[in-house]
């Protein structure tokens, strides 16, 4: 009689174990899916950001070469 229990108690262990993998899986995808829309904000709000820093690290060469002319002209005299 326990082996015939053991086999109708064991597909309902399959079933439930079954339903809370799926049920931990979903909660996973979707704070991942969460997780990947903040980044996406974040990557947003910080392209202004790396446009201005392209544009200051050019102006900081423009300023050193400008700067090189100065030392270069002072050195001649």
């Amino acid at each position: 009689m326990t082996g015939v229990m053991f086999w109708q108690a064991a597909p309902l262990a399959v079933v439930v174990t079954v339903v809370i993998q799926t049920a931990f899986v979903l909660l996973w995808v979707g704070r991942a899916g969460a997780r990947l829309d903040m980044m996406e904000q974040r990557l947003e709000q910080q392209a202004g950001v790396n446009e201005r820093l392209a544009r200051l690290e050019e102006q900081a060469f423009a300023q050193r070469a400008t700067l090189d002319r100065i030392e270069t002209k002072l050195a001649n005299l």
